[in-house]
């Protein structure tokens, strides 16, 4: 067991989230027992996944995607109030990370899926406002075909990708950005890279690639970003002695 305080500070020291222009606060969102004994990490805060960890009796829930974001104050309405009444109900705090889990160089979605698909080494790219949230890859030797890169694709977030292959024949350079990141398509095919991987595809995307000769992949928004929140409570797992239980809840999109 561990103050929550301390877990809070090692993550705000790691993931350093005033670096960041975020679309949200980062860090504790709503308070609960002041020790940790059972961590729950998902990707994104919902009811589903506050029940869940109700039932393994969490101490915190630790996400990607958090309940509250920027703009100006809402009316709650039932779903948020039920929300935020099974936290009340079971002490349980929640705590989120955003763009800083994105753009960690170590633990963050994209460098982990960098190198889950066989980077030799990624280093940070793609800029949101004043910081980077991407990596962009690199595949040793004389890199690999694009048939292999979406079936490594495949094989690390478990779904089927949606894949448009007009690239080169050999791809050497991937430029990733988990999530919703389809717009630094551009950035991808300004910086030269063979491939570009994010979450969500756009509409425009299938004529963009093909005609500047980029593969894109689409892996899914949810399934790109199951790496970087699963690696937190892994390592405040180790570093605290608690116990941490991950929940992929598959969301398909």
């Amino acid at each position: 067991m561990a103050p929550v305080q301390q877990l809070i500070d090692h993550l705000e020291s790691l993931l350093e989230p005033a670096g960041y222009d975020d679309y949200g606060p980062n860090g504790l969102q709503v308070p609960g027992r002041d020790e940790v004994q059972t961590l729950v990490t998902g990707v994104s805060a919902n009811a589903e996944l506050f029940e869940r960890a109700r039932t393994e009796g969490a101490d915190l829930v630790l996400v990607h995607h958090g309940l509250f974001w920027a703009g100006p104050p809402r009316a709650l309405d039932r779903a948020a109030k039920r929300r935020l009444q099974l936290l009340f109900d079971a002490d349980m705090g929640l705590a989120a990370y955003h763009l800083p889990l994105d753009g960690h160089p170590e633990h963050g979605n994209n460098a982990l899926l960098a190198a889950a698909i066989g980077c030799a080494h990624s280093e940070r790219a793609f800029a949101h406002r004043r910081a980077t949230i991407g990596v962009v890859g690199h595949l040793p030797g004389d890199g690999i075909p694009a048939d292999v890169l979406v079936a490594r694709v495949r094989e690390a977030t478990a779904r089927e990708p949606l894949a448009f292959t007009a690239g080169p024949a050999r791809v050497r350079t991937v430029g990733i950005v988990s999530g919703a990141g389809a717009d630094h398509l551009e950035d991808a095919i300004a910086a030269g890279l063979d491939a570009f991987l994010t979450g969500e595809p756009r509409e425009h995307i299938t004529a963009e690639a093909a005609e500047h000769r980029v593969h894109f992949v689409a892996a899914g928004h949810h399934a790109t970003e199951t790496f970087g929140v699963r690696a937190l409570g892994e390592l405040l797992a180790d570093r605290f002695a608690v116990d941490h239980i991950f929940f992929d809840q598959r969301n398909p999109v």
